[in-house]
């Protein structure tokens, strides 16, 4: 398998993973359009390439596709998944598998309204959420919802502009000069994360790793320690199943007073996911497999409890030339 990945940025721990996976038998490719994006440095090859939005971008990643040889490719931000999945065709005409969901899955996980409708419609436990202050003021009124609340992008990531509101004024005050807002209730509760590994073959989950959040920076999970359960495990499966997700997931879960609610949905490796891979959860395994045409067993839960993950900061220091 050669494998691309796009976007790398930081996440030097993905590029080991998957050279280790890949081996001898094959080459892990890597852009960012940074040449100062540390992770690209791990990894076989390193392209630096244009922004995502940029005209000709991807024939410029179909360029390295076809130098390097490429067979699966993957991304590792959100703004890039939709263009990825939209392209998924033109890709295999080129003899690349896209790891991922499908571009209205993608789509609906990176806008907040469309995911609590889709899940509130569903009868999925999950914080309830208002693009309209109006709807707000009037559950407010009828006691169904209180302050503190969330304010936050409907479209957004890493924890960008999001505020915890105290009162009326504030919230007012926020409305009025930011579009593209929305307000979500405030879960007071221990936040959990998941990764999920779904069989791109069989549409079944197949590995899913959960653990207790810590502590919390720029939007990843700074420390955590391993959990299970298999409540949770079975709300995650029925989920995944459900929505059609494919890959790797990465999903936020509160637990309030008892219930799993389901939060947020990454459609691919979260900044956490160093935890599950060195408890064993080898979700780059799963992924050659299903490039090499293998469907995975079912494997849930295949890990220790009571694991912590600390993250430190290294540090890379290299001249680049250029």
């Amino acid at each position: 398998m050669n494998i691309l990945l796009l976007s790398v940025g930081t996440r030097n721990k993905i590029i080991q993973y998957f050279k280790k996976t890949v081996g001898e038998n094959g080459v892990v490719v890597a852009t960012d359009m940074s040449e100062r994006a540390p992770a690209g440095y791990e990894a076989d090859k390193f392209y630096k390439v244009p922004p995502v939005t940029a005209d000709g971008y991807l024939d410029v990643i179909f360029d390295i596709c076809k130098k390097e040889k490429i067979t699966a490719a993957l991304t590792l931000i959100d703004s890039e998944l939709s263009l990825l999945a939209a392209n998924r065709d033109r890709f295999a005409e080129r003899g690349v598998t896209v790891i991922g969901s499908s571009c209205e899955l993608c789509e609906r996980a990176l806008d907040k309204m469309k995911m609590f409708r889709w899940l509130s419609e569903r009868g999925y436990p999950c914080a309830k959420s208002y693009d309209d202050i109006n709807d707000f003021y009037n559950d407010l009124a009828a006691g169904l919802i209180s302050f503190p609340v969330f304010v936050k992008p409907i479209r957004g990531s890493a924890s960008v502009s999001v505020a915890k509101v105290e009162d009326k004024e504030t919230l007012d005050l926020l409305w009025a000069h930011t579009d593209g807002l929305m307000i979500q209730e405030y879960m007071n509760g221990q936040e959990i994360g998941a990764d999920v590994y779904v069989d791109m073959i069989t549409g079944k989950v197949v590995s899913i790793f959960t653990k207790k959040k810590l502590l919390m920076r720029a939007g990843e999970t700074d420390k955590a320690i391993s959990f299970k359960d298999e409540k949770l495990f079975e709300l995650i499966t029925r989920f995944c199943e459900e929505s059609g997700w494919l890959g790797q997931v990465d999903i936020d879960i509160f637990e309030v007073n008892g219930e799993y609610r389901i939060g947020e949905v990454n459609p691919r490796f979260g900044g956490g996911y160093p935890h599950a891979y060195e408890c064993g959860c080898d979700h780059m395994k799963l992924i050659e497999n299903n490039v090499n045409g293998i469907p995975n067993k079912k494997n849930i839960g295949a890990y220790d409890d009571g694991v912590y993950m600390m993250k430190y900061n290294e540090v890379l220091v290299k001249k680049i030339h250029g």
